[in-house]
Parts: C-alpha cells; structure tokens; sequence
C-alpha cells in the first residue's frame, strides 16, 4: 500500500520489520568505526588553494539550477551561489547535529555505559562534534559566513532538542542525515566540485552510514511499543521537522552574496521544479522507511508536502 493509499487510515508500526540484537548491532558498528573514522583536521588539506574555476557543490543541487534565472547568471554568479548553498547545508546540518548530539546524550544518560550500545552513541557523538567542526571550517575556508536558521526557528527548535526521545528522536535525524547523505554522495565523485568540499563529503558520508544504520535501528525498536495516539503525535512533529530541515537548507541571503535580487531568486527557487524533484529524492529513502514504520501520514503531509518531501 503506498503512501497515498495511506491517507485517511491509522497505520499502525509495522510488526514484520526486524533489526538485529541491539548490542550485537552497536559491536559491529564500533569495529567498523575502529577501522574507519577520520580526523578533519588531518584528513582535509585546509591549506590548499581554493580553485576559481570550480563549483562550492554539485550545480544540479542549486536551488536555482534549471530556472531561468540560472540561464542568465554568469559562469562566476553560479560558482559564487553554489560556494553559498553549500556553505547554508553545511550550517543546517551543523545546527541538527547539535540538536543530535543532546537528544543522544539524554537517550543514553541512565544506560550502562559498559555495553556497546551506549558507547557506540559515544562514538556518534564524537564523530557528530567532528563533522560539525569540519562544516564551519570548510565555510571558513570559502571566506563565507556561517549560515544558521532564522533565530525563531532556533528557539522552537529548543523544544524538541530537549524533550524529543525514542522512535521520534531518531526518525528526525534520519531526516537531516539521510538527505544530507544523497547529496553528498553526488558531491564527492563530481570533478566539477572543489575539492575541499568533495574530501569534506566523503567523510562524512562514510562516517554517517554508521549513524543511519544506528538511528535506523532504534527507529524501528522503539515505534513498535507505541500506542495509536502516540503514532499520530509522532506524525505531526515529525512532518514539522522534515519542514524545517528542508527549508532551512538555503539561507535566502545566498542569493545577494551571488549580486542576485533576493526576492526574484526566492521566487524562482520556490517554482522551481528541478529543485523540488531533487530533493524529494533526497528525502524518498526516509519517507518509504518512516512510512514502513506507520510514522507518516495525518496532518504532517500538508507539510511534508509543501516541504516538497513528498
């Protein structure tokens, strides 16, 4: 049954989805963490030039790739708005590992710390430190400033980083995580993108499928404990958080660094279906996995619609 199909029944969890022993997972995700983890700050040549001929990200990820707008820009406007984009995802995810970070913490406060389970969320913490730590420097290295939600998204946001646990916790994550992920894969094998911004994507691309796996896991170990009114309070916060990761990726101040009319390119952006296209593709893998687990549906499409999720 797809997701349409869905729209005006109580799904509950899905009893059929199996995930592996909880600590046996969190072992094999620590010895895969032993042999592969990095250190931005040794990993990433910081110091090398910074090409003027090449993209900040894969073009076809820009907001305006596709409009008319794009067609009239210069060579050296996209580069410029490309260099921009990629600096605002890289603050959204910044922002959302923050929020990842203490939600963890919460998550594992009263848990044995001998058992692999909490200290592979140890681990994740530590890689989610690093990445953000390479994000903001990778920025820095453009010579852009930090992009960072509107601060009444940051002070909402408060609530859910301090109360959200469980299945609702780790079903948001995926959202930040996974989208994050598509796009990066592109990143990192496009010739067209600096450099800086392809070794800054494998890294955390390789690093983050542990998180997925992780969050994934507990996603679906959680929702099945879960009563019919819970499901659909889940739905709801879920469907805002998609909303405000997905329209946070683009600060609409990119669009003046690149010498744009900010309106113009808000309104080209916002018709732009190449865009939308994109990333509903980005987001489809958490879509059909939260779908799985009954976690979509209800009000929160409204939202996951006009989000362009689905």
């Amino acid at each position: 049954m797809s997701i349409t199909d869905r729209e005006s029944v109580e799904v509950p969890p899905s009893r059929h989805m199996r995930v592996g022993d909880r600590q046996d997972t969190a072992a094999r995700l620590l010895a895969s963490a032993a042999r592969k983890s990095y250190d931005p700050l040794v990993e990433v040549d910081w110091a090398a030039p910074v090409p003027s001929d090449l993209y900040g990200m894969t073009p076809e990820w820009c907001s305006l790739y596709g409009t008319e707008l794009w067609e009239r820009m210069t060579q050296e406007q996209r580069i410029t708005l490309t260099k921009h984009e990629a600096a605002s995802v890289a603050g959204t995810g910044i922002w959302f590992e923050m929020i990842l970070m203490q939600m963890l913490l919460r998550d594992i406060y009263s848990h044995d710390p001998a058992t692999p389970h909490v200290q592979f969320a140890l681990n994740e913490i530590a890689d989610e430190c690093r990445h953000s730590t390479m994000f903001a420097r990778s920025a820095q290295r453009f010579g852009i400033p930090s992009y960072r939600p509107k601060r009444w998204i940051l002070n909402a946001a408060r609530l859910f980083k301090s109360t959200a646990s469980g299945s609702l916790a780790y079903g948001g994550t995926l959202f930040a995580e996974e989208i994050l992920d598509m796009m990066q894969r592109d990143f990192m094998k496009d010739a067209r993108v600096q450099p800086i911004t392809r070794t800054v994507s494998k890294i955390h691309v390789l690093e983050e499928a542990r998180h997925i796996k992780f969050a994934r896991e507990e996603t679906v170990r959680r929702v099945k404990s879960l009563s019919r009114a819970k499901i659909a309070y889940q739905r709801l916060v879920l469907g805002t958080t998609a909303y405000f990761i997905v329209t946070c990726l683009v600060n609409e101040q990119v669009y003046a660094a690149a010498g744009l009319d900010v309106e113009e390119a808000k309104l080209a952006a916002r018709n732009n279906v190449h865009y939308h296209d994109m990333i509903r593709e980005g987001c489809r893998k958490t879509i059909e996995f939260l779908d799985e687990c009954g976690l979509v549906g209800g009000p929160s499409k409204v939202l996951l619609r006009r989000a362009h999720v689905i």
